[in-house]
């Protein structure tokens, strides 16, 4: 089944995709609205025409972009990204959520298959490993850098 690219308002495209869905075209089958994507949006669907007769009624969608993908070039937007990619042991973090919000620390271990990492809090008295999911810190300084 063919996947078509649809331009949209910036910031819009969540809403256009489920506008899209809304309606009760049976012709079209999804509308994926990526993060990574800024003004796009993809829609399998049976026919290009199908598409463009959608778009119609619905604001902020622009236009539809001119050929067509497979689902094999637009599989990368599927699976999310770990929240824990890009962090490495020894790198200096801030935790963002949770009980130690604001506190400082270093990365001690990175579990990828649970995405949580451990890490030991800077003005601790006593080194103390905290365990916390990858989304609750953000990197301040990195190592490799």
């Amino acid at each position: 089944m063919p996947i078509y690219a649809v331009k949209t308002t910036a910031s819009q495209e969540q809403t256009v995709a489920d506008m899209i869905m809304n309606r009760e075209e049976p012709s079209i089958h999804a509308a994926l609205a990526p993060d990574s994507l800024t003004s796009y949006l993809m829609v399998e669907a049976d026919d290009h025409s199908a598409i463009e007769r959608a778009l119609e009624e619905i604001p902020h969608a622009r236009s539809v972009i001119p050929g067509e993908s497979s689902i094999t070039e637009v599989e990368h937007f599927l699976s999310p990204k770990p929240d824990v990619e890009g962090i490495s042991e020894g790198d200096i973090v801030e935790l963002i959520a949770g009980p130690f919000k604001g506190e400082k620390a270093q990365v001690q271990r990175i579990d990828e298959g649970k995405d949580q990492v451990t890490v030991e809090l800077y003005e601790a008295t006593v080194p103390i490993p905290v365990t916390v999911r990858g989304d609750q810190i953000r990197v301040l300084d990195s190592e490799e850098r």
